[in-house]
């Protein structure tokens, strides 16, 4: 089964529609849209019955860690799915990711077994799991993404639309419908580099008006959430 370890820096950026749209059109000739074109991911995050690792991610530490399922459409049972444990010390992102199967990560979780063939990054993704004792299905965070890359370069790009979520029906096999979790039109950016960014596109977002911000999908699902239990 296919394992990946990846290292970089990732920075995220909310845009408007004029912003995506101006975004979309500087890109030509520097960057280009990967083979699969516009793709609805479904990530599933397993958390503490407390949200242990949610409240830590939101007081925004300089350490925080995260494990989420991923499909990219819908899955089946039998269908290949990634379990992804994701760290971020001092702005870089470490992310250890094995190819699994549903069934191989419900035993996972109950405990009953490893998610893939022996290796150190499953070793890794255990440890965690036996650290924190119980992680439970917890929320549901759907995008579709377009994703870009550099031809010959390690820069990576990507812009998600109508990022939505659920906390209810916290599967990967039933729909990829969700509650919206940003206005009709806007999107996240999110450029990924092994180093700095390159100054073409430093240009662009300045041209455009795009400036860094801090957005996490499944931190701003948290927190609508918390809203709603407050009002009710």
């Amino acid at each position: 089964m296919a394992i990946t370890v990846m290292q970089r820096v990732e920075m995220k950026y909310l845009l408007g529609p004029e912003q995506t749209d101006f975004l979309r059109e500087r890109l030509k000739g520097h960057m280009e849209a990967d083979q699969y074109g516009k793709t609805s991911i479904a990530s599933l995050y397993y958390d503490t019955p407390t949200f242990r690792l949610i409240r830590t991610s939101v007081e925004k530490p300089e350490f925080k860690e995260k494990i989420r399922l991923r499909s990219y459409g819908l899955a089946t049972e039998e269908s290949p799915v990634f379990l992804e444990l994701k760290r971020k010390a001092y702005g870089t992102v470490y992310k250890r990711r094995v190819e699994t199967t549903i069934p191989l990560v419900r035993k996972f979780f109950s405990g009953e077994g490893d998610i893939c063939a022996p290796g150190q990054i499953n070793r890794e993704i255990t440890v965690f799991r036996d650290f924190y004792k119980t992680l439970v299905p917890s929320c549901l965070i759907i995008y579709d993404r377009t994703a870009y890359y550099e031809p010959g370069g390690d820069l990576r790009l990507t812009i998600d639309e109508d990022p939505r979520y659920r906390v209810d029906d916290l599967t990967l096999t039933k729909s990829m419908d969700g509650v919206s979790l940003l206005e009709k039109g806007r999107t996240v950016l999110e450029i990924k580099v092994q180093q700095a960014m390159p100054l073409w596109l430093a240009e662009i977002l300045s041209e455009g008006g795009i400036g860094k911000g801090s957005f996490s999908k499944y931190g701003e699902a948290y927190r609508q959430q918390l809203l709603k239990a407050q009002n009710l």
